[in-house]
């Protein structure tokens, strides 16, 4: 009898490991993912790091027209709305795509974005790449994996070259994007419309 019940614990232990080991991958934004970003979003998760009520608008929107928000999460036109940013002003929206980090569970986002033609952002864009784990996934390597996989995704759209910037005190996410090549060109003061924090900013060849 305790050999029996030794087995079956030592089973769920297993089953609890191989769970937690699950292949992290990127999806693209879909109905059956839905439900775990919006428990996300409820849980006080943001996608928008600098801008933590972007949570609220998101639950809003999805409340609203569900399979509209899934549509603008890939959005190469630019047709969706305007971006709010974190001083509540609003600027065009660039063409890009946001995918999603799971691991059999909703874990966070990784977002594109580019101008067609050029490597070039306009001054209100910090980055073509931002990226926000959840903090119940977080210390996994999730984050460093999503980018490294994100990369070769970007080169597809013609440039050979991206910008991704972090708070200078941000040492998780500096490490994130060291570890995928990127290189440091210059330390600088974000616009006033992100406070104005001291940040990085890095190159990464594609």
């Amino acid at each position: 009898m305790g050999k029996s019940l030794g087995s079956t614990s030592s089973l769920g232990r297993l089953n609890v490991r191989l769970r937690l080991m699950q292949p992290m991958d990127l999806v693209w934004p879909a109905a059956q993912y839905l439900p775990g970003y919006v428990h996300a979003l409820q849980q006080g998760w943001s996608p928008d790091n600098l801008r933590p009520q972007a949570a609220l608008d998101e639950l809003t929107r999805i409340a609203e027209d569900p399979d509209r928000f899934l549509s603008e999460q890939v959005d190469r036109e630019a047709k969706g709305p305007s971006i709010t940013l974190p001083d509540g002003s609003k600027v065009p929206r660039l063409p890009g795509y946001s995918r999603w980090i799971w691991d059999g569970e909703f874990c966070g986002s990784i977002g594109f974005r580019w101008q067609p033609g050029t490597t070039e952002l306009p001054p209100y864009c910090l980055g073509h790449v931002g990226f926000s784990v959840v903090p119940w996934k977080r210390r996994r390597g999730y984050a460093t994996r999503a980018l490294q996989l994100l990369v070769p995704q970007a080169g597809d759209e013609g440039l050979a070259y991206i910008e991704l910037t972090a708070n200078s005190d941000n040492i998780a996410s500096r490490r994130v994007i060291e570890v995928n090549g990127g290189k440091l060109i210059e330390r600088f003061h974000k616009p006033a419309a992100y406070g104005g924090a001291e940040s990085l900013r890095f190159g990464m060849l594609l």
